[in-house]
């Protein structure tokens, strides 16, 4: 049996893009790998990147036991780990850890309970520079927190979740802490958990004109009333279609823009296959309307399949249609996950995660969308070398990411 008050530690908006077909990639030299030479647009952004910029996350945080097997167990087996860490987790815990990582000012509007486990929820956050001064410390209860195991040989984990208690509610945030929180904020990011007391932090950024971005990982209780105040979401693959019941991911994509008429992107992520966006329009774009599934397909016959580091594909602005569901104006980005050689891929957990949380930089640094899905999934692979959510996630003077960092 664990012993859950062992410490962690024990256990190892964008620029205008020119209306053509664009294709972008970074060079860079990958641990144990060769330099790559490739052409970066002429058309790259001159970046100015977000020192100290305030990041707000709302959302879960846990604490995560991870147990690595040979494979998953079957019914009544007894199987042995291959390896075991403990460290803290939850969506938003995790992707501000990442932005603390980037060297961005992140603060957590979270709660946990005074017992062991959230204590250390506590410290490692603080230890990696998240501010927890407006995570809220129930004098009694239970910290949430999660079983994981992760199958060596299928590299996939298993998530078995146990919520805190008590939960939060919005009276546990004071409004002058909410203020607080919101001063200064660049964002606001918000996962879709503890959704009444998201729903307050939502509306007084919007009153404040402060961008709001979802991860809509699943549908949830009054995920509705948060996505209608979001400027960006982030989607799991499994929730476009889910949440608009469209016969495709793409038209699903175009579903979601029609339905949320502020939203400026809208991303799906896809694993080891990437992920496609679109990019909300003011430009009409041409009177022909072009179908969304036909132009998926034309912009992934365009892909360099020699090349492992991630790229990005994209079209020029188009009338984007899915058929039965409407038309929208926008451009189309089709990204790729970076080919992980299977000696170095040790766990997925978290990835999406660290995707958002490089999104969640790269809007704050005004990075174009092309660099954006590069910058995230070279962001999300690192982390997939490492066990748990939050051990390989990079610094921002991580080689691998030096050339984003210009």
């Amino acid at each position: 049996m664990l012993n859950l008050s062992t410490p962690f530690s024990t256990f190892s908006l964008f620029n205008t893009q020119p209306p053509s077909l664009l294709y972008f990639n970074h060079s860079r030299t990958r641990r144990g790998s060769t330099s790559l030479k490739v052409n970066v647009s002429s058309n790259s952004n001159d970046y100015s990147i977000p020192h100290d910029s305030i990041v707000v996350g709302c959302g879960g945080i846990s604490v995560d036991f991870l147990a690595a097997v040979s494979a998953y167990p079957n019914p009544d087996d007894k199987i042995r780990t291959t390896n075991l860490k403990i460290q803290g987790g939850g969506n938003v815990g995790n992707a501000l850890t990442c932005l603390a990582r980037l060297a961005l000012k992140p603060r957590i509007i979270s709660k946990v309970a005074n017992d062991s486990q959230g204590r250390d929820i506590l410290d490692e956050l603080h230890t990696d520079g998240v501010d927890t001064s407006f995570l809220v410390v129930s004098k009694e209860g239970t910290s949430p927190f999660t079983y994981i195991i992760v199958d060596n040989q299928t590299k996939t984990r298993t998530c078995i979740h146990t919520p805190g208690y008590p939960p939060m509610i919005p009276d546990d945030l004071s409004e002058s802490s909410l203020l607080s929180a919101l001063h200064g904020a660049r964002i606001v990011y918000f996962d879709g958990r503890l959704y009444e007391t998201a729903l307050v932090v939502a509306q007084e950024a919007v009153r404040k004109n402060i961008p709001i971005l979802i991860d809509a990982e699943r549908p949830r209780e009054g995920l509705d009333d948060l996505l209608k105040l979001a400027d960006y979401v982030v989607c799991s693959a499994k929730f476009p279609q889910a949440w608009t019941e469209a016969s495709t991911i793409p038209q699903a994509l175009v579903s979601m823009l029609l339905r949320l008429p502020n939203i400026k992107f809208v991303i799906v992520t896809l694993g080891k296959d990437g992920c496609i966006m679109i990019e909300r329009s003011v430009d009409a774009g041409p009177s022909t309307e072009i179908d969304i599934d036909d132009l998926v397909e034309s912009l992934k016959t365009r892909k360099k399949e020699t090349v492992s580091i991630p790229t990005c594909i994209s079209s020029s602005v188009e009338k984007l249609e899915a058929k039965g569901i409407g038309t929208v104006s926008g451009r189309l980005y089709i990204g790729t996950a970076e080919s992980i050689p299977p000696s170095e891929l040790i766990d997925t957990t978290g990835a999406g995660d660290a995707f958002i949380g490089a999104v969640l930089y790269a809007i704050c640094a005004k990075f174009s969308p092309e660099t954006m899905l590069c910058f995230s999934a070279t962001v999300a692979a690192a982390k997939c070398r490492e066990l748990g959510a939050r051990s390989g996630l990079p610094y921002r003077t991580d080689p691998q990411l030096a050339s984003f960092m210009q």
